[in-house]
């Protein structure tokens, strides 16, 4: 595990026209003093000693009797976050959903050659060490034929990948060089359900340095080595670029406490939750139902087909009664390959209780019945791996969530307004869209037109069809 802060420097053009450049501590520092006096930046600027910029930020600091977190949440600091396992990715995402930032693609780059994270930095030991490294073997194992079948599937019948047929017989070089990308791409969406959580990746973030501090509390209260571990490096790198605001970037024993309870109510209901899927070897995986409820308001609401009259993509405006419309909606499970961009929609709130409730490995996208028994001994090391999980989740073990795949399906619901609801709808069915994602979001929309039936053909449904 690596993490880098990276600083941001003017442009050429910045410097060229005399713009002022000031270190994140600095420039929140300046920010803070407008809400203390109206002399206006020149002003600011002019106390501001550029050789000894930390000197100007104590000096400011001296001057303004309030506490530093609003302060802190002026002052941008960017991270570089390499070699985390895909589920501490994801648990980041899940504290941080309104960052900005990117992750190794899971739908775009072959995982094959990246080892997983060693199963100390897991906090994986004794006994369970060996049969942990066996699983993950088999994972990859898994992951490389599927691959390899998929690959091929695409090569023998492009119409699979939905590639359009322009595409497909244009022979120029640039277009065969896209065509052969989406091929790979068609191939890695379906392989990767057999990637293990613990696989790498990658992640860059953007934040003010109160959003890493709230995140660094976090992860320093969690039980499991990992976190902890990426918590301090990131505790280390804040203090570079800002460090007088990491005081508060500490362990918080509410945090542990509540992070505590929450894994033991996780525990606890996983006791309660049937687990039939997880060892029926002749159920591909646990159906994916679809759920959704709104709550409008019972006044001064108009219809909802009203709102979306001058929607003409899903970027348009939306109407007050839509933005006004509370929605919970969500899957019965969902594998974890998908939950890792769900999670990162921005708005609301979610809920996942991390239960292993069964196993998807893209069955259902096979050409015919003549692979259906080869995925069906590939999708038993799923199944497999996500009993296992589960056993060690109902004993305590918080590294449970080590010996799943990104194939192991969870319950998810995510709580938001109407207009951020079909924003996602309309986002996960479009083009360039996971096939799952949209069959996710169609479920979730055909709920949705039970209600309200006159928005039928006013939602920009998509296709999901190849970018």
């Amino acid at each position: 595990m690596n993490v880098t802060q990276v600083a941001i420097s003017p442009t050429q053009a910045s410097r060229e026209a005399g713009r002022p450049a000031l270190t994140p501590e600095l420039l929140a520092a300046s920010g803070a003093r407008y809400s203390r006096n109206n002399e206006g930046l020149d002003s600011i600027l002019s106390r501001i000693d550029p050789e000894n910029p930390d000197k100007s930020v104590d000096s400011i600091f001296r001057m303004l009797d309030y506490g530093h977190q609003s302060i802190a949440d002026m002052a941008p600091v960017a991270m570089f976050i390499d070699g985390i396992s895909l589920w501490l990715a994801y648990y980041v995402w899940s504290l941080c959903p309104t960052a900005s930032g990117q992750e190794s693609s899971t739908r775009y780059l072959n995982y094959g050659s990246k080892p997983a994270v060693e199963p100390q930095q897991l906090g994986i030991t004794g006994c369970h060490s060996d049969a942990w490294r066996a699983l993950i073997s088999e994972c990859y194992d898994a992951y490389g034929e599927a691959l390899q079948f998929w690959e091929n599937a695409a090569l023998e019948n492009p119409s699979l990948t939905r590639i359009p047929a322009e595409l497909l017989n244009d022979s120029s070089e640039k277009t065969q060089k896209k065509v052969a990308r989406m091929k790979r791409n068609f191939a890695f969406d379906r392989a990767r359900y057999f990637l293990p959580a613990s696989a790498p990746t990658n992640v860059m973030l953007l934040m003010s340095a109160r959003a890493w501090t709230g995140l660094i509390q976090h992860l320093l209260s969690y039980p499991l080595p990992e976190a902890q571990t990426l918590g301090n490096q990131l505790r280390e790198e804040l203090s570079l670029t800002a460090p007088r605001l990491v005081k508060h970037a500490t362990a918080k024993p509410s945090l542990e406490q509540g992070i505590a309870l929450e894994i033991d109510q996780v525990r606890q209901l996983s006791l309660q939750w049937n687990r039939q899927y997880l060892l029926n070897e002749t159920q591909e995986a646990h159906p994916c139902t679809a759920f959704l409820e709104t709550f409008a308001p019972s006044e001064n609401c108009p219809a909802a087909a009203a709102d979306l009259t001058f929607h003409d993509n899903r970027y348009a405006w939306m109407g007050a009664g839509l933005r006004r419309t509370a929605v919970r909606f969500g899957w019965e499970a969902v594998a974890m390959a998908e939950l890792r961009d769900l999670n990162r929609h921005r708005t609301g709130s979610k809920w996942c209780p991390l239960i292993p409730r069964g196993f998807y490995c893209a069955g259902d996208q096979l050409p015919g019945q003549a692979h259906q028994e080869t995925f069906r001994k590939l999708a038993t090391v799923g199944r497999r791996a996500a009993a296992a999980a589960r056993a060690l989740l109902e004993c305590g073990d918080p590294a449970y969530i080590y010996w799943t795949m990104l194939g192991t399906q969870y319950y998810f619901e995510h709580t938001t307004t109407a207009d951020k609801f079909l924003y996602e709808a309309e986002l996960r069915t479009g083009t360039g869209a996971h096939y799952r994602y949209a069959r996710h979001l169609h479920d979730a929309l055909e709920e949705w037109y039970k209600i309200y039936p006159d928005t039928r053909g006013l939602v920009l449904e998509g296709s999901a069809e190849p970018e």
